[in-house]
Formats: C-alpha cells, sequence, structure tokens
C-alpha cells in the first residue's frame, strides 16, 4: 500500500465514531439552514461514509461519484480523475456534493463539474473538515492537521486488522 508524503509540522487528529456521528449531524445543520439539496453525491471512496449519513439526516437520496486521487510509484500525489459519470438523478436536481476533507479543492471541483455536465440545476458542496485553502460551501470543522479517519484507521491484511500503514508516520 502506498504511503503517502506527511508534512512533519502538521500534527494528528484521529477522529473517533462518536465525534464523526457529532460532526455529520452538525454539518447537516448548517447545510439544512441554507440549502434544500434534493439530494446528496457523495465522493468516493471516503466522501461516501459522511454523504450517506448527511444525506440520511437530511432525509435526502444519496448517490455516489468516484473521483480518485491515486498515488504514482515515488508516492507523490498524482492529479485526481473523475472515474466514472454522476449519476443521471442530478438532472436539473439541486445537488449537495460532500468530501471528506477538503485541501485543494481538486476532488471538489472535479465532482461538481460533473454533477453540472450531467445536468444538476445547483451544486453546493460541503466536507466534514476543512483542511487547506479551498472555500467548500459547508464544512463541520477547519484544521490544519493530519486527519485519520475512524473507518481509515486499520485495515485487513492477511485476515487481520492492523493499524493502516498509510499513517504510520501521523500516530
Amino acid at each position: 500500500m502506498p504511503r503517502t508524503p506527511r508534512d512533519a509540522s502538521k500534527g494528528t487528529f484521529i477522529v473517533e465514531w462518536p465525534l464523526f456521528g457529532e460532526l455529520s449531524r452538525a454539518l447537516a445543520i448548517k447545510v439544512a439552514r441554507a440549502y434544500e439539496p434534493d439530494l446528496v453525491l457523495g465522493i468516493a471512496p471516503a466522501g461516501v461514509i459522511p454523504g450517506a449519513t448527511v444525506a440520511a439526516i437530511l432525509d435526502r437520496e444519496f448517490y455516489s461519484i468516484i473521483v480518485s486521487r491515486r498515488y504514482r510509484a515515488d508516492h507523490v500525489r498524482a492529479t485526481p480523475a473523475v472515474l466514472g459519470r454522476a449519476p443521471q438523478e442530478v438532472r436539473d436536481q439541486r445537488v449537495l456534493v460532500v468530501d471528506e476533507t477538503c485541501e485543494s479543492g481538486d476532488t471538489l471541483r472535479l465532482a461538481v463539474a460533473a454533477a453540472v455536465n450531467a445536468g444538476a440545476r445547483e451544486v453546493r458542496t460541503a466536507v466534514s473538515f476543512k483542511t487547506g485553502t479551498h472555500e467548500p460551501d459547508f464544512y463541520a470543522l477547519e484544521t490544519d492537521n493530519v486527519i485519520v479517519l475512524p473507518w481509515d484507521r486499520e485495515v485487513l491484511v492477511d485476515g487481520e486488522l492492523v493499524p493502516n500503514p498509510k499513517y504510520a508516520d501521523a500516530t
């Protein structure tokens, strides 16, 4: 598994499930006070969990779109790419695009463009954690720390749950 390069000046924020739930609730409330989406579009892979949670709290249909940011052989982050179209259900709808974090905004911009190209009437963005300079429409928490989400802390290796090597330098 590729390891992400880590900025040693950043701290680590390990998110437990109860905090994730409260942040999802807070994010849904922020959205509901300012925007009424017809549906929620979660960015797979990591934005699907917060996206589905926010959709459930807002009582909206949930769909996903795959936008992947892979790593090159030298462990440098590659440019993200949309690996599929936005679902046809976005046509003529007010869409909320959700991801887990937002640093540069590249992934959010690609998902928004895919939704607009599929005919979405209006698109807004929401993230659990704003970690960089890009300004999503809504976010639950802003931090400069490296985020380790509850579903990403451990991975299965040879049938055993082990700490995710991706975050070995972050904990």
